[in-house]
Formats: structure tokens, sequence, C-alpha cells
């Protein structure tokens, strides 16, 4: 196994770090860092629905996500203008998301998680996913009490984390150099029960084998292992799965 150019081993994770600890009007928000990529993930709850489901006779909940690069993330500065690439990513967030609430346990209410990227080196759209379920999880705790059964409203955790081939050997978690120069870019979106959720795989050059996507597979379920491990413990009392049965 070759070291990566930032000392990391094949199935290494770039240091992360969480803070929930800073002011917002959100009830949910996490700045979340995985080596130099920081997002700040905030979750806010409205006691309403998309005009869409105001339409049923008992209308269930809706949970939907928002992502943006801000300027100066990156050099040179970007846009703040949506571009089709941060509507495609808000989307996975968005899906990656509901994939665990139970929308009528949630009830009429909408939970927007917002995902703004301060600091850009690769893999933001999974950094997203995996910070804003912190939020998700800490804008619902904050309701009143007895307004939801949190452990009915969250059927498991999810987390993401991206694979790829790069010079030809897959590794895990790639930041903005191997990226960038990949062979192949891969990212997984899995449960905390290790149930897939998404897995999106793209060759930029030539065709990869499926000894290639099994290496991938593996080492992002060993990273999503290690991001749920990492949720759980930065939740801590808030982690709403204890009494989850965790053979379904």
């Amino acid at each position: 196994m070759s070291i990566r150019h930032d000392g990391r081993a094949a199935d290494e994770l770039r240091p992360l770090s969480v803070n929930r600890d800073f002011p917002s009007a959100a009830p949910g928000r996490v700045l979340i860092s995985a080596g130099d990529t920081t997002i700040l993930c905030t979750a806010s709850i409205d006691e309403s629905v998309p005009p869409w489901k105001m339409n049923s006779e008992n209308p269930t909940g809706w949970v939907t996500a928002e992502y943006n690069m801000l300027p100066g993330c990156t050099s040179p500065r970007k846009s703040r203008r949506v571009d089709g690439r941060a509507t495609e990513i808000q989307r996975l967030i968005g899906r990656s998301l509901r994939s665990v609430v139970d929308f009528e346990a949630l009830g009429p209410r909408t939970v927007t998680v917002d995902c703004d990227v301060v600091r850009a080196d690769g893999g933001t759209r999974t950094l997203s996913i995996t910070g804003g379920f912190i939020a998700l999880v800490d804008a619902l705790q904050a309701l009143p009490s007895g307004t939801i059964d949190l452990q009915r409203v969250l059927l498991d955790s999810v987390a993401a984390v991206s694979t790829g081939v790069v010079a030809g050997e897959a590794v895990l978690d790639l930041d903005y150099v191997e990226d960038s120069s990949a062979e192949v870019d891969s990212n997984l979106v899995m449960t905390g029960r290790g149930l897939f959720v998404e897995v999106q795989g793209t060759a930029e050059g030539r065709p990869f084998s499926a000894e290639h996507l099994n290496e991938q597979l593996r080492l992002g379920k060993l990273g999503i292992e290690r991001l749920t491990a990492l949720q759980r413990e930065i939740l801590g009392k808030n982690w709403p799965l204890d009494t989850m049965d965790s053979s379904c």
C-alpha cells in the first residue's frame, strides 16, 4: 500500500473536526471540516409543508436541502450564481437526508438543511451529507418536548464519503489534488446500518474494472463506519438511535 501525497494510507480519512458551539438563529448548526474542506451546515424547521403536500388530507412532513459555495471558498473567487452542479448536489443532499426520515412521524413541518461551503478542497457534497445529518438531529431535538417522537422520525443515520482510483490504486476520501487527477471518481452514501442510499461512480478516462469498483465499495463502507461513529460521538446524549434494532 503506497503512501499518498499528504501522508495518508489508502484507507485513511482526512482529519475531521466538528464545532456545534457557535451563535446561529438555526436550531441545528455544525461547522464541519475534513482536511482543508470546511462546510457550515444549518437546519431550520418551518411549521408548514410545501404547497404540493397541502393537498393531502393529512399532510406529512418534508426534508429539503440547499447547497452553495461561498465566494471565498476557492481561489480565484467563485461567483455566487447557483449553477447546475450546485443544484445536482443539493438534490443529492436532500435525497440522502430524506432516506432516513419518516415523514408521517415528522408531521406537517419542513426541515431545511443549508450547506454553505466555507473552504473547498474536495469532497464537499459528501461532507455536507455527514454534517447535515448532525444539524438535522439537533434541529429536531430542539423542538418542544412532546412535539415529535424522535426515535420514530429518524429511521437510521446517514453519512457519505468519496472514493476513487488514483495512480492505479483505490483510495478513500479524496482531496482536490487527488480528485483533479483521479482515474475514477466516486461518492458513496450509506446509512449507519450499512444500507446503500446512493452510489455514484465515474471513469474520468478509461473504463474501470469490477475489482476497482469492489475495492472502492470496501473503502467507502469502512469510511462510513468511522463517520457514523464520529456522528454518534459528537451528538452524545442527543444521539437518537440507541434503542433501534441493529439487526434490521
